[in-house]
């Protein structure tokens, strides 16, 4: 299986969060330009080196069809290459290995990643989504309308223990509790009780099974290994493969929805990055509702169909464990910036891999899977799965 990512020449050399926040008043492109500030700053890179963009459309700015280029206009950028992702969650996944494309094939040479979005503040975007006639009448409304179905499905088949599900929202909250840029109202510890008493939001799905919609932005630098080598970058993390589905189960009619397109993005990833589940040391999946971290265990191999329950109550998940789940708390224990929060996580395995993680840091951090989601489609798993392997340099 080709690999382009396997020569490992391209790294990323910065990374940079704001705080998030709830009703912030403040604008998407107000906190873009505060994560380009902060990521500029951290590694000594000029604006003018800025030759390439990737970033995708916010929930606060649905419609416009010129994001890309208001936004470079607004941050001062001119660039020789510019990508704006439309795969949702799964965008900021997909524009690291976009990215590296541009950059291998001489396009352009230092590439900012950025993504923010304000949708606790204005939020224009639909979330009702695709084939409405067929959703609203049955009282979908929504993603977590879709994602208790899914529940509701998963359930028919295998066993779920929400106590597994509880666990993995308690080690999730540990890891805001210790991150200075989670929502202030999230940093507070919780416990496997509180978990199962929180009330129920779309039979089974409860509260604290759910992201928080919040304001924020965040953003990395990535450009060639040579010349992260020429300028002295302090740290430098490869992207060594990656993979995409989209419409999975596009042409049946009828398809299991707890099914999803990381069967096969995860295991071809894995395969063309020369790895098995074993190899991967941290797991920052995309966490917009708990059973979707589960799921993708499953999908991806890391355990086995219907037994996610088990392998979650089974391991340790905590930052010195046997697999550390999103040791920074996550979109649902930080707040999630809306379709920013697709980078939330590449953020927390980047801080990761520098060994600034401080009391939350994962012991020896040599490899991490990163992994993105896409629109809840009718009747189908979600629209996209993204799957990206980094592999720590210096």
């Amino acid at each position: 299986m080709k690999n382009p990512l396997s020569t490992r020449d391209v790294a990323i050399i910065g990374y940079a969060e704001t705080r998030i926040v709830r009703r912030s008043n403040r604008s998407t492109y107000d906190f873009a330009s505060e994560a380009m500030a902060k990521v500029l700053a951290s590694t000594g890179v000029g604006i003018d080196e800025i030759d390439g963009m990737a970033t995708l459309i916010p929930d606060s700015e649905a419609g416009n069809n010129f994001w890309s280029n208001y936004l470079g206009d607004h941050l001062g950028l001119t660039t020789r290459w510019t990508q704006s992702s439309d795969l949702g969650g799964a965008s900021m996944a997909a524009n690291v290995a976009r990215a590296a494309a541009a950059i291998q094939s001489g396009q352009c040479e230092m590439v900012l990643s950025i993504a923010a979005s304000t949708p606790s503040t204005i939020r224009t975007d639909n979330q009702r989504s695709y084939r409405s006639e067929f959703r609203n009448p049955t009282g979908i409304q929504g993603p977590p309308g879709a994602f208790g179905l899914l529940m509701h499905r998963y359930m028919h088949q295998y066993q779920l223990d929400f106590k597994a599900l509880g666990k993995l929202a308690v080690a999730q909250r540990n890891g805001a509790v210790l991150n200075e840029n989670a929502v202030d109202t999230l940093r507070k510890p919780m416990t496997v009780d509180d978990y199962l008493a929180s009330r129920i939001v779309s039979t089974p799905l409860r509260l604290l099974d759910s992201v928080m919609p919040a304001d924020g932005g965040n953003a990395i630098l990535i450009t060639s290994t040579e010349r992260a080598r020429k300028m002295k970058a302090r740290h430098a993390v490869h992207p060594i493969a990656y993979e995409e589905v989209t419409n999975f189960n596009v042409r049946n009619p009828t398809p299991d929805i707890t099914e999803s397109g990381f069967t096969l993005a995860g295991p071809r990833a894995l395969a063309k990055a020369g790895m098995s589940p074993a190899d991967i040391r941290m797991f920052h999946p995309y966490d917009d509702f708990l059973v979707a971290v589960m799921l993708q265990l499953e999908h991806i191999g890391f355990c086995g169909r219907g037994e996610g329950s088990s392998y979650l109550l089974s391991t340790d998940i905590s930052p010195t464990g046997k697999l550390p789940i999103n040791t920074g708390g996550g979109q649902i224990s930080c707040g999630q910036p809306g379709l920013a929060g697709g980078q939330l996580n590449l953020v927390e395995a980047l801080r990761q891999m520098f060994g600034e993680a401080g009391e939350r840091q994962v012991p020896k951090p040599e490899t991490a899977m990163v992994t993105g989601i896409g629109v809840i489609p009718y009747v189908r798993n979600w629209g996209t799965s993204a799957v990206l392997i980094l592999e720590k340099s210096w």
